[in-house]
């Protein structure tokens, strides 16, 4: 079984009541109502030789991935992260100076985002180093006013849009150093109605088939406009994954407004629009339309 048809086999025995519950498996983050207030919570894992390479990265670098994974998370619903715990399956003799690098790691980025972390748990086995953490978040906005983005919301004839550039994050190393774009995501959801969210993590044709999945609609991207890292190609950008951008639908409307104006730390592209269906097309230079195959990034289990 792969990772998307087991996610797909939980979600078809997640029966929640939705007035405890509004969100479940199958976003970026779960929502679970207390009182008049919503708890968002997300979990992530970083796994030595799958997320990160000890020998080459070192502690502190794992650390902080598997921290701002989550952190990531946050950002993907426009919501501002409240606290976080964190654990570690440390192989046996893991040095107490690089367990102390681990934690630096995830503490220096919760406490850069205003996020404490408040506990966690800590053992040792025979195999390789395992980290993880869940990040607990609220609302956005004075008196949280802001709705969380979800992923199915987008609408046919939205503009998808995308904030960064793209392709050879494990290169070029930005899969462990880059920023959360929670400042980003809640100034965009303050200022413009966003219609869905996602962060880039598995690819950008993967999440934005997991937008048109979630939404029940298709999607268009124009080749020459996706926003490429320097020396990445197209196909880094579409299948690599690990980029951790925002990837969002608006009217085309807010779109325009946005590309102009520019408003966020990063850039702002449009790269394509919400179709009627359920594929991806991919829009060459010349023309030509082709069907985009969702790959990317994908755990085995």
């Amino acid at each position: 079984m792969r990772e998307l048809e087991f996610i797909e086999w939980i979600q078809g025995r997640s029966d929640f009541d939705a007035t405890k519950v509004p969100v479940g498996p199958g976003d970026d983050c779960a929502i679970v109502r207390l009182g008049d207030s919503d708890l968002l919570v997300t979990t992530d894992q970083a796994l030595d030789g799958v997320h990160f390479v000890l020998a080459e990265h070192g502690p502190r670098a794992a650390g902080r991935k598997v921290m701002a994974r989550g952190l990531s998370d946050v950002a993907a619903m426009a919501c501002v992260p409240l606290a976080a715990v964190a654990t570690a399956t440390l192989p046996r003799g893991f040095p107490p100076s690089d367990a102390e690098e681990l934690y630096r790691g995830m503490r220096d980025l919760a406490d850069e985002y205003h996020c404490p972390l408040v506990g966690g748990d800590v053992a040792g086995w025979d195999g390789a180093l395992c980290l993880s953490a869940t990040v607990f978040a609220r609302r956005a906005g004075v008196s949280g006013g802001v709705e969380p983005v979800l992923r199915g919301g987008a609408r046919v004839g939205d503009a998808i849009c995308v904030t960064g550039t793209l392709g050879g994050a494990w290169k070029s190393r930005k899969h462990l150093e880059f920023m959360p774009r929670i400042a980003e995501a809640v100034e965009l959801a303050i200022s413009c109605r966003i219609r869905s969210m996602i962060d880039i993590s598995d690819s950008l044709a993967r999440d934005l088939q997991h937008i048109c999945t979630a939404s029940g609609v298709g999607a268009e991207i124009v080749a020459a406009d996706v926003p490429l890292n320097e020396g990445s190609a197209l196909h880094d950008a579409l299948h690599d994954g690990e980029d951790y951008e925002l990837l969002f639908t608006v009217s085309q409307a807010w779109a325009r407004k946005l590309c102009d104006r520019q408003p966020l730390s990063v850039p702002i592209t449009r790269i394509g629009t919400i179709v009627k269906g359920d594929g991806l097309t991919l829009i060459g230079a010349d023309g030509t339309q082709s069907d985009l195959e969702p790959t990317g990034w994908e755990h085995g289990t």
